[in-house]
């Protein structure tokens, strides 16, 4: 069903190529734009959802695939540029590709679906992730604004922010399948 929410996830899934054209054309300020309005249209679509009683099965996946392929693209491309350290790229990737895979393999193994909920750490990850992409393009739009050390702290904060969410989901779904390996009565 398309309802405004779900047309909101759509725009932000649209906004994916368009922020990456900006970005490689070295055009920080329109990036930047693009990647604030995709994440107002992130905080939109939930409230808007919740406001109206309109949540979706197909919102409930294309939300959070449309927030984590704008974030793979957004450390991807910075990273290729050199704009992010790659330490921070191959936490930030690593994490994600584990997760579906581990998610795939869980389904795989038990026929049955865990539920996917979102930690604190993990919303914390998203958010540090989501700073870190828009402090970097503020810093390439206004260099005076952000200082070298804040935007290394930062990217600090979030490689382990997103560390340690990785880890926690990893524990969750090893304790989920242990539930699951018990022997029928």
């Amino acid at each position: 069903m398309l309802n405004v929410p779900n047309l909101l996830t759509l725009l932000r899934l649209i906004a994916i190529p368009v922020f990456l054209i900006l970005l490689m054309d070295f055009r920080w300020a329109e990036a930047l734009g693009v990647f604030v309005a995709a994440g107002v249209t992130d905080a939109l679509d939930g409230a808007i959802a919740r406001l109206t009683h309109t949540k979706t099965t197909l919102g409930a996946y294309l939300d959070p695939a449309a927030d984590k392929l704008l974030l793979m693209a957004a450390f991807l491309a910075l990273g290729f540029m050199q704009e992010v350290p790659r330490w921070l790229v191959v936490i930030v990737i690593s994490r994600d590709v584990i997760l579906v895979l581990g998610y795939f393999l869980l389904f795989v193994m038990t026929q049955s679906a865990m539920e996917v909920r979102p930690s604190v750490a993990g919303k914390l990850s998203t958010f540090f992730q989501l700073s870190t992409v828009a402090v970097v393009l503020l810093g390439r739009v206004a260099p005076a604004a952000v200082p070298a050390w804040a935007e290394l702290a930062l990217c600090w904060t979030t490689g382990v922010v997103t560390a340690v969410a990785g880890l926690q989901y990893m524990a969750r779904g090893l304790l989920w399948l242990q539930g699951h390996d018990e022997p029928a009565a």
